[in-house]
């Protein structure tokens, strides 16, 4: 339950972290930087605790996944969050969960096509759409097509983690992810210009950046790898639908955002949502294994 509530809360909150960073920083200096210390300084950790390093083919697969889930996810995010509010991106990103479970589900087979999954993922998406609607307003287009984009992009690199070979350790596959993906982003700042002149980076922004690196990466990412290896990656990806609820919660407590009626049923119906899928998969995990075992 600690881990869900990391990923639940902490990363609902880095959302608004975020577009105080670009507002001050170049976007992807400010998520290179992030991902390639928070990665720096987990795998050193890792490996200071005696975990083994990866092995040959393992170091493939985490140069694939953090590409997939820093440089194209958090790249587009980070850009996009110039010009998109942070409730709004964490309402576009809160179509994970769906997205993940057509790959899970139709492509790559890894659970069973129930339709009280697919039920609860709907309550969960009219309840954002609540919250988009309620939201809504003259937003540019090409940086929710790069959210959105970056989505389905993490959504493949979550199902694909259960797929491919990883080290055991989940700290070491966290920390390599993060590194990899933070290398290329201060590669792809650089050759953008980012970096000529060097950005200032202000007191606020260096706050900002910290908050990411230690709640949103080092406490967050590293407890997402951990439910990963552990359970379907529909489950973990639910996480999506919780942002968006402590996005509202932020404005209203800290940027004096009016909360409406439309914005509490959207809220109660993204929880619901999470409610059942988690209860569901819990009631149901038994009787897959039963099946597997008679198969097997």
């Amino acid at each position: 339950m600690l881990a869900f509530a990391a990923i639940y809360i902490l990363w609902g909150s880095t959302y608004l972290a975020i577009r105080i960073a670009v507002q001050q920083v170049p976007p992807l200096f400010a998520a290179g930087t992030r991902f390639f210390l928070a990665g720096t300084l987990l795998y050193a950790a890792m490996r200071l605790l005696g975990r083994p390093r990866p092995a040959g083919k393992e170091w493939g697969t985490l140069a694939v996944l953090g590409s997939l889930m820093f440089v194209v996810t958090y790249g587009a995010v980070f850009w996009a969050e110039q010009y998109v509010p942070s409730g709004f991106t964490s309402v576009l990103e809160a179509t994970l969960p769906l997205i993940t479970i057509g790959l899970e589900v139709f492509v790559f087979r890894q659970q069973r096509f129930r339709w009280s999954l697919l039920v609860s993922i709907a309550l969960g998406f009219v309840g954002v759409l609540l919250l988009l609607l309620h939201n809504a307003q003259h937003v540019a287009i090409l940086p929710c097509a790069a959210i959105l984009g970056g989505g389905i992009a993490w959504s493949l690199g979550a199902v694909l983690t259960r797929a491919l070979p990883l080290p055991k350790s989940k700290g070491i596959t966290a920390g390599a992810e993060m590194m990899f993906g933070g290398a290329i982003l201060l590669i792809l700042s650089a050759s953008f210009g980012e970096m000529h002149p060097f950005p200032h980076i202000s007191a606020k922004a260096v706050g900002a950046l910290l908050y990411l690196v230690v709640a949103g990466s080092l406490v967050g990412f590293s407890a997402f790898v951990w439910l990963l290896g552990r359970m379907p990656a529909t489950r973990v990806a639910s996480h999506a639908y919780i942002n968006p609820v402590v996005a509202v919660a932020l404005g209203y407590f800290f940027a004096g955002e009016v909360v409406t009626p439309r914005m509490l049923l959207g809220t109660a119906l993204i929880v619901a949502s999470v409610a059942l899928i988690l209860i569901k998969d819990k009631a149901e995990a038994p009787k897959e294994r039963a099946e597997l075992e008679e198969v097997a």
